[in-house]
């Protein structure tokens, strides 16, 4: 049998769940781009084969990889 447990933060409504859902946008959260990804070559440069040369420069290098990713 599972165990009731307890929400620690603050209560909200059903209406108000569902109001704060529904206005704006849907979702909640965005993915965006930074770098452009507008053409063949920018998605070429993005992935394969362009990912490769900072891959390999981080093989030889790790303390790069603050360089070329998040």
């Amino acid at each position: 049998m599972a165990r009731k447990t307890e929400s620690s933060g603050p209560s909200v409504s059903p209406e108000e769940a569902l109001e704060f859902h529904a206005m704006g946008r849907p979702g909640k959260l965005e993915i965006v781009a930074t770098k452009p990804m507008a053409t063949q070559r920018d998605l070429s440069l993005a992935y394969s084969p362009g990912v490769a040369v900072p891959v390999r420069a981080i093989a030889e290098d790790p303390s790069r990889a603050f360089d070329y990713t998040a």
